[in-house]
């Protein structure tokens, strides 16, 4: 098994996949769509509430943990979707309080739920490794190193308030180095 502490793309394409036909399948798909594309922790994830997702204006309010700078971000078309879906599932099971993602007992979301359902989505995908939520955020990052994006916007992106933490991404792209000696 690889020893790698992230994700890629393509992975968690597979990760989504492995999500069909689950009780908890919207859910499950938004959590980890959102947790992916935003970069977010999984307390972050847990703890997100109703008006951070705000459908009106496309944007998520991120409000990052460990002393991160929180930031907004806009939402794309597939999240709306995937959102929408797990809205209306949400609203069916009529749960009480602000939080976005609930457990099947209409509680909030707990971390523990979040890590065993993505091990498990990670088994059932057969990824080469052991899969658990901080591997989406990092994930994040390289994917958006990937499409070149510079290190102080992913520094931005993902709340870091030290530039270290974000170095990471961009250090191993190798297409960082393309556009020299042009």
């Amino acid at each position: 098994m690889d020893n790698r502490r992230y994700l890629t793309s393509r992975e968690v394409e597979r990760l989504i996949t492995a999500t069909r036909g689950s009780r908890t399948e919207a859910r499950d798909r938004c959590l980890i769509l959102l947790m992916f594309r935003h970069g977010l922790r999984v307390s972050e994830a847990c703890g997100l509430r109703l008006h951070q997702v705000d459908l009106d204006s496309r944007v998520l309010h991120v409000a990052r943990l460990k002393q991160g700078l929180s930031t907004t971000h806009p939402l794309r078309g597939d999240e709306l979707r995937v959102i929408k879906t797990w809205l209306a599932e949400r609203n069916r099971m009529a749960p009480a309080g602000e939080a976005f993602f609930v457990s099947e007992r209409r509680l909030p979301l707990n971390r523990r739920t979040a890590w065993v359902a993505i091990r498990r989505y990670g088994e059932l995908a057969e990824l080469p490794v052991e899969a658990h939520p901080h591997m989406l955020r990092h994930a994040c990052g390289y994917a958006l190193a990937d499409q070149g994006a510079d290190t102080r916007l992913i520094q931005d992106y993902l709340g870091h308030r030290n530039i270290q933490h974000t170095v990471r991404y961009t250090a191993t792209n190798p297409a960082r180095f393309e556009r020299l000696w042009r």
